[in-house]
């Protein structure tokens, strides 16, 4: 494992369809200490020094070539794409790409919005595609869903996001953070620690259509895709379905607009000032946060 350390980089130059960002914000996502913890190598990280958080937020300062959506002083929140950018947000300056940079309306401060690009996006793409929920509320039949972990970065988006459909949503999540669950929208919410918690039973009865298991990593596996296969082989009525996020722009700015709406909000956990980094590195590789962990340079 690889120890986080502060260092000096050049500030990074624009290529074609990016934009450099003079960052206001970032956020941390388990993804990113599994990246120090080498458990993506030899993928990730492609080189040293390697700057970790996809998740910014800030004002665009310069474009590069191609760029025809955006200009400097416009502010933005973006995903930057671990695999094909070194540089993240745990940093001054970031460069990401236009495909999946949306604007952030004027009345939004970026810590507002700097938890969506994964965790928020995420959990849209497990409410809307795996559970299948229209989050326009036009669902015919009412879907039962369960979220574990519903405090957490992705858990508290996708509880929002599922009452925004024909849903009754139970969840699960520390005794401390029942209430707050509650107000997110939840139906029903257990304290995983008690027997129906850890049993993820229904204090109603009901049977679950769906269950989004954020409790346990849901970063897709090798093991994990072959238990799909086998299941969708023998025609199993339970199905794991691997969570593959597959970001897409018009995706996050209507999570944004949904926050501009005041019908999605951010619970922020902590926030960092970028020197204290390592700080908010150790709160978030405990996994015990409570929404999103926030970095500001």
């Amino acid at each position: 494992m690889v120890t986080p350390q502060h260092a000096e980089v050049p500030i990074p130059t624009p290529k074609n369809n990016e934009v450099l960002l003079k960052l206001e914000a970032a956020s941390l996502n388990p993804f990113d200490w599994k990246v120090q913890k080498g458990l993506l190598r030899p993928f990730l990280p492609r080189k040293f020094p390697h700057i970790p958080a996809s998740d910014v937020s800030g004002e665009v300062v310069e474009v590069g070539p191609g760029v025809t959506n955006f200009k400097a002083g416009d502010k933005v929140v973006a995903l930057v794409n671990p695999i094909t950018m070194n540089g993240g947000g745990l940093a001054e300056f970031a460069v990401t790409k236009e495909n999946i940079t949306v604007a952030r309306p004027s009345e939004l401060s970026a810590d507002k919005v700097v938890g969506l690009p994964i965790a928020g996006l995420t959990a849209h793409q497990a409410i809307t595609q795996s559970a299948g929920v229209k989050l326009d509320g036009s669902g015919k039949k009412k879907t039962n869903i369960l979220i574990t972990a519903a405090s957490g970065g992705v858990g508290h988006y996708a509880v929002q996001l599922a009452k925004l459909g024909n849903t009754h949503v139970t969840a699960t999540c520390g005794a401390r953070n029942i209430e707050l669950v509650k107000n997110l929208g939840a139906d029903e919410v257990l304290d995983y620690k008690t027997p129906n918690g850890a049993a993820l039973r229904s204090p109603s009865g009901i049977k679950y259509d769906t269950v989004i298991h954020l409790v346990v990593d849901i970063t897709p596996s090798p093991s994990a895709l072959v238990t799909f296969a086998l299941k969708k082989l023998t025609l199993s009525k339970k199905q794991l379905v691997p969570l593959i996020l597959i970001p897409k722009s018009e995706n996050l700015q209507y999570l944004v607009n949904l926050v501009k709406e005041g019908k999605l909000k951010t619970i922020i956990d902590s926030k960092y000032p970028l020197g204290k980094a390592k700080d908010a590195w150790a709160k978030s590789s405990d996994g015990h946060a409570t929404g999103k962990i926030i970095v500001e340079p």
